[in-house]
């Protein structure tokens, strides 16, 4: 007979995890090398983007202690990862992966990276262009994963195996954000709700990793 064993207690990610996980947003500059939101040089080839946005809770008010991780493909569509074998040349100037916190006073959050290309999927298909993204707060147990993609790319996300999956649009528009020009740069606009807000804002689709 197996003994059972109780389960481990949990913790959340919080709320000091800017101290372990982004140091120097919370002023301790204690690394020679902090990750950062800027995952481009001047010499990494793309489209120059901007994402930003802010993470929201139930009652509609914006998270401040959240941190966000996101990783990417390149312009050309190759992670910098040994696990992606495609034939396609890999960036050594586009770092493919970032970490920030929301602004300790408006919980806004930004990215300074480019337009990755399209990836494939299973059984030969085609993945949209996109960006992964996971969040970490008090509260959270888990990680949160969820995915960005970008509102003008209309024909490969209609195609997207994974935002087809989605049966509801409403649904499926959590996970698009919003292209504007800012001093002539692109800047792609994503908020992410945690829940249902008092805006009449629906909870962001969140995957199951």
């Amino acid at each position: 007979m197996v003994a059972r064993r109780p389960e481990t207690p949990s913790q959340t990610g919080g709320p000091y995890v800017h101290i372990g996980l982004a140091p120097k947003q919370a002023g301790f500059d204690i690394f020679d090398n902090n990750f950062g939101n800027v995952l481009v040089d001047e010499d990494t080839p793309g489209e120059r983007i901007t994402l930003e946005g802010r993470v929201f809770d139930g009652s509609g008010t914006p998270v401040r202690d959240v941190l966000i991780e996101i990783w990417q493909a390149n312009a050309a569509g190759k992670y910098a990862h040994p696990g992606d074998t495609q034939d396609k040349d890999r960036d050594p100037s586009f770092r493919g992966w970032g970490r920030t916190g929301g602004d300790f006073d408006t919980g806004a959050y930004t990215f300074d990276t480019i337009k990755p290309g399209p990836v494939p999927g299973r059984n030969g298909s085609t993945q949209a262009p996109h960006v992964l993204m996971v969040l970490f707060a008090r509260g959270i147990n888990v990680g949160l994963h969820t995915r960005l993609y970008f509102d003008d790319e209309t024909a490969a996300n209609a195609a997207d195996p994974l935002l087809t999956s989605i049966e509801w649009e409403v649904r499926r528009n959590t996970l698009i954000a919003t292209r504007s020009e800012r001093d002539g740069k692109a800047v792609y606009t994503f908020d992410i709700r945690l829940q249902d807000t008092p805006d009449g804002g629906r909870e962001t689709v969140f995957l199951d990793i």
